[in-house]
């Protein structure tokens, strides 16, 4: 298997690791990029730029969706909005966007809609595909919505709803701009990051066609780790937390359509190469660009300081959420207990780890089953931890 890129001295694990996800756990196309301490210290891509393989050679540029990986990069146009000074996060919603405060959510702070504690996983009514394209029609519906428990008592993943959410204030707060617009304005374009929550039609050719891909069965027993009873059942249950908060646009859209790319979903559809996220990450929790840093060490501390955690109403599975960020756990193992960041379903993953000063960006064309800890993702992160500990 050809792989391309660089790696720095004693950061070899991870070609290994990256070569070994193509011959051994059928990766397709796919790049990993890690900072450490504001520097590139691997660049590694390989395959065909489309998931079934007849497309050319995955390249540098190449991006892909990152699914909820895209949350991370929600959570920090909330975070930077507060370090500015233009936002509370232990204020009301409803205090920014009076129409929130209907259906006994006017206790909802703006802490619980980053760690997943609002309440508002679900839509009785969800969106079909056309209306999810209109930036304004999942935040109408959050606000109309009544929450499933008490606000602030219990945590639950927020598949899809977390974006509307976390749209509406910011849209409030800026007097307008969605989270899509002020990712381009105020961090990706100054940084010069191939980030985007919202595609421009300049940059579609870079994408490539993700879909379905299965792991592969192994000599000595499968890759495929069997999910728990309970989890299966919820997720099989059309009555559940579980399948509604997926199910907030159904039927889902095509992730490959050009709308949809171009829409702005800040739960997931963001799309980016892995050197965009790792240098995302690597700007939250340090300097690149002799002097660029975008997260304020009290910052940092918001983002991986736990503030739900537990069994989760939705995932069905223990999971540790900061402001807006998924925690080093058994759900989510990150490269250690200070890491924070956010996986994509069936793939992606991108995080932070300021003890180390590790920043991570893997993007991949060939989705799987898992929601949170993807086989390939994790043996790339394994070859980090090797090499820097964790």
């Amino acid at each position: 298997m050809d792989v391309n890129g660089t790696v720095a001295e004693g950061f070899e694990p991870v070609r290994d690791a990256f070569v070994r996800n193509f011959t051994a756990l059928g990766e397709r196309g796919a790049a990993v990029v890690v900072y450490r301490d504001g520097r590139r210290v691997v660049d590694l891509w390989g395959g065909t730029r489309d998931v079934d393989g007849s497309s050319a050679p995955w390249e540098r540029g190449t991006a892909q969706i990152a699914r909820s990986a895209t949350k991370g990069v929600t959570a920090a146009v909330v975070l930077l909005l507060h370090q500015r000074g233009e936002l509370d996060l232990d204020a009301p919603v409803g205090e920014y966007w009076p129409e929130f405060k209907t259906a006994g959510k006017d206790r909802v702070l703006v802490r619980h809609v980053l760690s997943h504690q609002a309440g508002l996983p679900v839509l009785d009514r969800p969106l079909t595909p056309e209306e999810a394209l209109d930036p304004l029609r999942g935040i109408e519906a959050v606000a109309a919505q009544a929450p499933a428990w008490e606000p602030g008592t219990d945590h639950g993943y927020h598949a899809l709803t977390y974006g509307w959410l976390a749209d509406g204030v910011v849209r409030r707060v800026t007097g307008g701009r969605g989270i899509g617009e002020w990712l381009a304005d105020e961090v990706a374009g100054p940084l010069g990051l191939d980030l985007w929550v919202g595609l421009p039609s300049s940059e579609a050719g870079r994408v490539g066609r993700a879909g379905r891909t299965e792991e592969p069965e192994i000599a000595g027993g499968g890759l495929r780790s069997r999910p728990k009873r309970a989890v299966s059942e919820a997720y099989e249950d059309p009555s559940s937390l579980t399948r509604r908060a997926f199910a907030a646009i159904t039927p889902f859209p095509d992730q490959n359509d050009a709308a949809y790319r171009a829409a702005s979903l800040p739960a997931t559809n963001g799309i980016a190469t892995a050197e965009g996220l790792a240098r995302f990450y690597a700007a939250l929790i340090g300097e690149v660009d002799a002097g660029v840093r975008l997260f304020t060490p009290r910052t940092v501390e918001l983002a991986r300081s736990e503030h739900s955690a537990g069994p989760d109403r939705v995932l069905v599975v223990p999971t540790r959420f900061g402001l807006g960020y998924m925690l080093h756990g058994t759900a989510s193992p990150l490269l250690g207990p200070g890491s924070f960041g956010h996986p994509g379903r069936g793939g992606a993953l991108a995080f932070a780890d300021p003890d180390s000063g590790v920043a991570f960006g893997y993007v991949t064309n060939g989705f799987r089953k898992s929601v949170t800890a993807d086989t390939r993702a994790q043996a790339l992160v394994r070859a980090v931890r090797s090499v820097v500990g964790g």
